[in-house]
């Protein structure tokens, strides 16, 4: 990270005390010649004209010795500005010359190019900041996006490989066209038809231009909503899934379909990590300022070392495990785009391998009083009935 400089006076202030430094050496240098060579040259001037009119030849020798000693001393001020002018001059010049080389280079596509902050003024110190953490950040942009691009060919690759095998296998009459080839074939149009959603989804979002139909929801609203949905599938697995919500919690102004989106993608994660007869809470809280929706689980867990990059496009800490499940690699890429979409944010954490993990997503509240009357105790979600106990 590009540090940012300490405060230091600004152009404008510096120049004004450079400038008055001029002046005052001006100034100074004029009067210290002119008393040193002045009063020589008036002396030498009443000697010469000794025997005639004292008062005139006295006006004369001063006169004399004024024009003398104001020439030189304007001469020798004249020499000391201009050398310090070259010196303010050339100090701007120097420091100025690594920001337009590597500025000219930054818009080569060298991004790794930094500029040492020249300590000039404010101003010129903010410059070369911002030219380093231009550079900075244009280099994590291009890093991803070749990133992006090898990670999703990689991606593509495997359901096109399984529809070309598979059509070929039809088309030399190796494999019948049954109800599980086609389930195969179209698992994997799906699969390809996720990716091309959540890929657009995730650029619109982090580019701000996701269109967002907000209204004020209650937040037990948006996590019965989102349970009830992925009960079922929760229900085929044996895994118990609990709503505990705040007795008060403020109303959020959200789109409600794309925050059901996030905790459908929260919860898919959790479902996918929990074993058979394993649970996952969804729990509703209140925060200064907001609320948090928050998905627990109690399985796979996360290590420290992919903590920090569970949101990345594609990541995976067991590529193969999550390939089996099917999904597109940016579900949490999307969630977390989506959440600062709407101001908010996305957090994990997890204590270790084996130890859960907890998903947490930060809404800011509405700017309305209306409080949401949720129950206080969990309700247990996952039942023979597949009721929803609210």
């Amino acid at each position: 990270m590009i540090r940012r400089p300490a405060r230091h006076w600004g152009v404008a202030l510096r120049l004004l005390v450079v400038l008055t430094a001029v002046t005052l050496v001006t100034v100074i240098t004029a009067w210290a010649v002119a008393s040193q060579i002045g009063p020589g040259i008036f002396h030498e001037n009443l000697l010469q004209h000794s025997d005639d009119d004292a008062t005139e030849h006295a006006e004369i020798a001063f006169t004399t010795a004024g024009g003398f000693s104001l020439a030189a001393a304007l001469a020798v001020a004249l020499l000391v500005s201009t050398a310090l002018s070259l010196s303010i001059a050339g100090r701007v010049t120097r420091s100025l010359r690594p920001i337009v080389v590597a500025a000219g280079r930054i818009a080569g596509g060298a991004y790794d190019r930094r500029v040492p902050v020249p300590g000039l003024g404010a101003e010129f110190d903010e410059l070369a900041t911002a030219v380093n953490a231009m550079s900075e950040r244009l280099e994590q942009v291009d890093t991803t996006r070749r990133r992006l691009l090898a990670d999703l060919a990689h991606e593509l690759r495997t359901p096109l490989t399984t529809l070309t095998v598979y059509v070929d296998s039809i088309d030399d009459g190796v494999r019948p066209p049954d109800a599980a080839t086609l389930q195969v074939l179209r698992d994997q149009v799906n699969r390809l038809s996720r990716l091309a959603e959540d890929v657009s989804a995730v650029s619109l979002a982090e580019e701000r231009r996701l269109p967002l139909h907000r209204a004020e929801v209650l937040p037990s609203d948006l996590a019965r909503a989102a349970a009830a949905a992925a009960n079922p599938a929760y229900h085929a697995k044996g895994v118990f899934l609990q709503l505990d919500t705040a007795t008060r919690t403020p109303t959020v102004r959200v789109d409600r379909d794309r925050i059901g989106q996030v905790l459908a993608n929260l919860l898919q994660n959790a479902l996918r990590h929990s074993p058979p007869g394993g649970a996952v809470v969804i729990r509703v809280r209140a925060e200064r300022g907001g609320v948090t929706i928050a998905v627990v689980d109690a399985g796979d867990g996360i290590a420290p070392e992919h903590l920090p990059h569970v949101f990345d496009r594609f990541y995976r800490a067991d590529t193969a495990r999550d390939r089996d499940h099917g999904g597109s690699g940016i579900g949490l890429t999307v969630s977390k785009a989506l959440a600062e979409a709407h101001d908010g944010s996305l957090d994990a954490a997890s204590p270790g391998p084996g130890m859960g993990a907890t998903f947490t997503l930060h809404l800011p509240a509405a700017p309305a009083d209306r409080t949401d009357p949720a129950p206080a105790q969990p309700a247990r979600l996952h039942e023979r009935d597949t009721q929803i106990d609210t």
